[in-house]
Parts: C-alpha cells; sequence; structure tokens
C-alpha cells in the first residue's frame, strides 16, 4: 500500500539541510506501524512525503497504486481526495464549522454517502459536542473532531501524526483502540510519535534518527495489549 525506496529530502540552499536520506519503507494494507523518533528526526516530513503534501528531493513514493513522486497536479488532488486520510498535529479543522459539521466535511470531501457524523464522534468521546463549535471545544477535543474526521473518509491509508498528542490517558487508549480497528478492517494506519509507550502497540516499530532509519521491526519488548500501557 505505502512503498518508498531511496527518499531523501534536503531543505536550504548552500548548505542543505538534510531531513531524509535514503530512506526505504514498505507498509501493507491492515499493517499497523508506528514511526518513532524524537523531534527533528523526520517523522512529519516522512508523514508529507506519503501523503504528497511535500515532494521528495530524490526517490520514489508509490501509494494505493500512485508514483506520487512523479504525479501532477490533478492526479495528487485526487490521490489526496481518495487515497489518504490525515490527522494532523495542529489539527486543522474548520472553526466556522460545528464538530459534526466538520466531520461530514471528511465524508463529503471523499464522496461517502453513508457516513453518520455523530456515531462517529460518539465512538471518539464527543456523542454530546456534536453541535459545538471548535471554539468552544478543549484542545483535546478538537484533536478527537480531527480524529473523528479523518476517519469519516475511509481511505485505504490513514496517516496520523501524534494523534494521541492532546489526550488524556483514557482518551488517548480510545483513540488508539479505533486505529487498531481501522487497521484489522484492511487500513494502511501509519503514526509517527514521540512516545515510546504508543508505539509498543504497533505490528512494526520504524526508528528514524537525523534522517535515517536506524531500525524496523517488531516492538523492542513484543507487541504490547493497549491495557498494558501507562504512559
Amino acid at each position: 500500500m505505502i512503498e518508498l525506496r531511496n527518499i531523501s529530502k534536503q531543505f536550504g540552499d548552500g548548505v542543505p539541510i538534510v531531513a531524509l536520506a535514503d530512506v526505504d519503507l514498505s507498509v501493507d494494507a491492515g499493517e499497523f506501524v508506528v514511526v518513532l523518533g524524537p523531534s527533528g528526526s523526520g517523522k512529519t516530513t516522512l508523514l508529507n512525503m506519503i501523503g504528497a503534501l511535500d515532494s521528495p528531493t530524490s526517490g520514489s513514493i508509490v501509494v494505493d497504486g500512485t508514483d506520487v513522486s512523479q504525479a501532477g497536479r490533478k492526479e495528487l488532488f485526487e490521490f489526496r481526495r481518495s487515497s489518504v486520510s490525515f490527522i494532523f498535529q495542529s489539527f486543522n479543522i474548520f472553526p466556522g464549522l460545528t464538530a459534526a459539521e466538520n466531520v461530514q466535511f471528511g465524508a463529503d470531501a471523499t464522496g461517502r454517502d453513508d457516513v453518520d457524523p455523530a456515531a462517529i464522534l460518539q465512538s471518539v468521546g464527543l456523542g454530546e459536542r456534536v453541535d459545538q463549535f471548535p471554539h468552544e471545544l478543549s484542545g483535546g477535543e478538537q484533536q478527537r473532531v480531527a480524529i473523528a474526521r479523518a476517519l469519516a473518509t475511509g481511505n485505504p491509508v490513514m496517516l496520523a501524526d501524534e494523534p494521541t498528542g492532546e489526550l488524556d490517558f483514557i482518551t488517548g487508549v480510545q483513540i488508539l483502540e479505533l486505529l487498531q480497528k481501522q487497521a484489522a478492517e484492511g487500513q494502511a494506519v501509519l503514526v509517527v510519535t514521540h512516545n515510546r509507550e504508543i508505539s509498543r502497540i504497533a505490528d512494526r516499530v520504524v526508528e528514524l534518527s537525523s534522517g535515517r532509519i536506524i531500525s524496523d521491526g517488531p516492538p523492542a519488548e513484543g507487541k504490547a495489549a493497549l491495557e498494558e500501557l501507562h504512559w
């Protein structure tokens, strides 16, 4: 579902800043993969490359059958609409829309007509907040609206940037359960985080350091159940 080959990304002129260097990565449908690393390791850059929000300096990226490293503007627009769902660390929800309307927007963007925004919001613990606007919600609640909107798209690839960063422990576990469910239903789920505890529930953990993959395999201590987490 996701295939990266020799991906490099540099920023700046003169002496460039190397964000990613010679990265190879594959993620299958139905796989829950966590990309782990500290701030500045290249995690978000990697996510943006896969989602075609940025382009690599060199290398190839194929996602859901589309070579996004070579695609034109029209093809990329269709790719973002029908192939990838994003959970942004900065939420990116619409301030003029209610929680339910934000979720409905996700469904409308991908042409789904079988979505019940209230039910999805209920699944992320916001069943009583469907008619609230973002300014009436806490940071954690806004993040859950962003997660609900991504769930509403139904696209085959889910990309999540620190999806539990603003959430308390109980709500964070609830969200991770939903992401695990998405993977179990065949979605390729890729989560980037600096939280090593979250990585314990993944099928695979890819660790980044200074823009390079330094390890790729099962969690070091073996795959853990959600109830074993204690972040």
